[in-house]
């Protein structure tokens, strides 16, 4: 599963060919990511969304709805930020929360072929899938 969060995540793309309304929306930009991912229950909470097996507070619902379009489009609809953001949230599921990203790719991702597609590029930002 390539870059997930939030979504991100997520990919490093040429964002001059596409128009400012087939970009994702912005509004939730201002989310701090790493508050998420230090706190155990909001971190949970937006995992538990994702999954189908939880409520999601509306950019949990904007993350959930967007990540597929997302990774088959290389995030060619997102902001720097996103993308950045998407980063960041990857490595730290690779590297802090091996079982939810495993559980995240087997849900987005199951036959690899984003993971596939993305590993040498992931690569190339310290991310190791």
């Amino acid at each position: 599963m390539k870059y997930l969060v939030a979504f991100a995540f997520v990919a490093v793309v040429a964002m001059a060919a596409a128009r400012p309304e087939d970009k994702y929306t912005t509004k939730y930009d201002g989310v701090d990511v790493d508050e998420i991912l230090k706190s155990d229950r909001l971190f949970n909470n937006y995992f538990k969304c994702l999954m189908d097996k939880g409520k999601c507070t509306p950019d949990g619902s904007e993350l959930k709805r967007v990540l597929p379009d997302a990774l088959k489009t290389n995030c060619s609809k997102c902001s720097e930020k996103q993308k950045t953001g998407t980063e960041h949230v990857i490595k730290f599921l690779i590297d802090n929360k091996p079982a939810q990203w495993e559980a995240l790719q087997n849900k987005y991702d199951p036959e690899h072929i984003y993971t596939t597609m993305f590993r040498d590029e992931a690569k190339n930002h310290g991310i190791n899938v």
